[in-house]
């Protein structure tokens, strides 16, 4: 099957990207479209885990749209978090997001190389005593509660955000060869705007552990999955398999 028409669930790229000239090389076009979008959850939904926040001595943070969401639930239900609190980040980029709602020198902030591991090596024995609130989304993979079950680490995780699908039908959906799909919300959001949706010819590729699990229950059938040693990227992996099938 010739790949022609090629469908990314995620924002079209900013500034120049590996895909231009991949489509100029192997005459391939490439769509871009969000099949979801993040919102944070209402206090309502929030109170519905009950989650009393100030029971916990640290915080769990790994994308900046919980940190958002973390912050504004905290203003809503005028809950003061105390400067003894400490946060732990999946990597420094997270962490110094952290400016945006708290004075950042005046905290105890640690983070890490952007892998649930790194977390764990900056608890260390120091910390391994306090008692986490892992900030979450509902579509995130449970990498990082997985490290703090295993070590016997106190914590709670909380759902801050939600995954909520975008409307998809301006696309014509069966005209599309190859799909990429990077999370589990792009599964739901498929099926809720296609519930009738078959794969057919159309050849999936994966990126990231968390899809796999969601894209296999789904029914959907892989044929590239990415990242990898010689395709760390999602460009890199179509180019790979291109070259190979063209």
């Amino acid at each position: 099957m010739t790949i022609k028409n090629i469908l990314i669930s995620q924002q079209p790229p900013k500034a120049a990207s590996p895909y231009s000239s991949i489509a100029e090389k192997y005459g391939v076009h490439f769509d871009f479209a969000p099949f979801f979008k993040i919102e944070p959850l209402s206090s309502r939904e929030f109170r519905g885990q009950r989650i009393n926040i100030l029971d916990h001595s640290a915080i769990v943070f790994s994308a900046r749209s919980t940190i958002d969401a973390f912050f504004h639930l905290c203003d809503e239900l005028r809950i003061k978090i105390p400067e003894t609190m400490k946060y732990f980040c999946l990597s420094e980029a997270v962490a110094m997001y952290l400016q945006k709602h708290i004075v950042y020198r005046k905290r105890k902030i640690f983070f890490g190389d952007g892998t649930p591991a790194s977390i764990l090596a900056q608890i260390g024995s120091k910390h391994k005593d306090e008692n986490f609130l892992i900030a979450m989304s509902d579509s995130a993979n449970n990498d990082i509660t997985g490290i703090f079950q295993e070590n016997g680490f106190r914590y709670e995780s909380a759902v801050f955000v939600k995954s909520v699908s975008q409307d998809l039908h301006s696309l014509d959906i069966r005209s599309y060869d190859m799909m990429v799909l990077y999370n589990p919300a792009d599964v739901k959001s498929l099926f809720e705007n296609f519930p009738d949706f078959s794969q057919g010819n159309i050849k999936f590729v994966s990126y990231g552990k968390s899809v796999i699990k969601a894209m296999t229950e789904a029914g959907l059938e892989i044929e590239i999955s990415a990242p990898t040693a010689e395709a760390p990227s999602v460009a890199k992996a179509i180019e790979i398999y291109l070259e190979k099938n063209s």
